[in-house]
């Protein structure tokens, strides 16, 4: 695109609309302008009229009738991302849709289609594949010290009562489509394989709608590390490490703000023969397999060492670069599509919490 800056339009002014997406491209002028707006609600027009001297709408489809828009990011409600963003490409739009996607591979596909048939880009806002934190484990994992990787287990627990659209099925709510869409999506890069055995556990345990609030996922395939995915609102006790990962050398865990990892190096470690007679000390004596391994620590925290940009800058930021400088694009909805599949697994286990809802969204 020639110009500098790209125009930009934003679909919904909620939680995500305002206090991410907008409050982000705010701090990016010199890449972005944000020119258009809509939101149904009249209040929320007025304060993006007034925050951010844009031109606000009523109806997405008001926007639409506008040719100076590079991008148009859809962050309506979760039950609309699918047709809202078909509807964009189809218009001719670049569209950056709000996670979760979809509830459907089959709605990931017709999206797919969409954007190759428009020659119009779609991207999704997982973030989370900027977070420090994902991406100094990655590089531990990278480095190979751990060993051959046995399980990764990701915990995002605590105990919240909530009672807003995000507990309703009808909306695409509950945890596996809204904290899963981030916490699966980094587990599936830590592993970069495709499952071939899914389990799921889902509960309503807390939430006063009908989605499920208590996720229990297992992955597992061959050549790949065991996945353990849990995500919980009725849990008191939460683990301050939400991540977790053994190997054969070694095991790492993380929080949202540190991670720390220690492993041992086999070259350095005493070269053992397994014993077939019971093992005895010098005196005959009953003895049990103890050695002395020589172990290395890392550790990576949250305003030390390497500085990186908060996830949703860094993800516009990488952004502009595909737009204007023919970058690759950073998240592809193919890479997403996997995560959409297992979720799409996971609902289909547990039945109760499945919600048929018509244009595959």
């Amino acid at each position: 695109m020639s110009a500098s800056v790209l125009k930009v339009g934003i679909i919904g002014q909620g939680r995500s609309g305002r206090n991410i997406h907008a409050e982000t491209l705010r701090k990016l002028t010199d890449r972005y302008a944000i020119v258009a707006v809509s939101d149904e609600v009249e209040q929320r027009r007025q304060m993006a009229a007034s925050d951010f001297g844009c031109a606000v709408y009523a109806d997405y489809r008001e926007m639409m009738n506008r040719n100076d828009l590079d991008l148009i990011v859809n962050a309506t409600p979760s039950h609309l991302h699918v047709p809202v963003s078909l509807e964009l490409l189809e218009a001719g739009f670049n569209v950056l849709c709000e996670k979760p996607l979809a509830r459907k591979a089959e709605a990931v596909d017709a999206l797919i289609a969409a954007s190759r048939r428009t020659g119009k880009l779609l991207t999704v806002f997982q973030q989370w594949r900027f977070n420090p934190i994902f991406l100094e484990i990655r590089k531990c994992l990278a480095s190979g010290v751990l060993g051959r990787i046995v399980q990764i287990s990701l915990t995002v627990n605590q105990f919240s009562r909530r009672w807003d659209w995000q507990t309703l099925k009808t909306y695409n709510g509950g945890n596996l489509l809204n904290t899963g869409a981030h916490f699966l999506d980094q587990a599936l890069q830590f592993v970069d394989s495709e499952p071939s055995t899914i389990l799921c556990q889902m509960d309503n345990a807390n939430s006063f709608g009908d989605a499920e609030d208590y996720c229990k996922v297992i992955l597992t395939g061959e050549n790949m590390p065991l996945v353990d995915l849990e995500i919980s609102n009725c849990c008191t006790y939460p683990r301050s490490d939400n991540y977790l990962i053994q190997g054969t050398n070694g095991s790492l865990k993380a929080s949202l703000s540190e991670v720390e990892w220690r492993f041992f190096r086999p070259e350095e470690a005493p070269q053992q023969v397994v014993q077939h007679a019971p093992m005895s000390d010098a005196d005959g004596k009953p003895l049990y397999c103890r050695e002395e391994l020589k172990w290395y620590e890392g550790a990576w925290k949250r305003g030390e060492g390497i500085s990186y940009p908060a996830p949703q800058i860094a993800f516009y930021e990488a952004l502009y670069d595909t737009m204007t400088n023919g970058k690759q694009l950073a998240v592809t909805p193919e890479s997403v599509r996997l995560q959409i599949r297992i979720m799409e697994e996971c609902f289909r286990q547990n039945a109760k919490f499945t919600y048929e809802v018509p244009g595959m969204v």
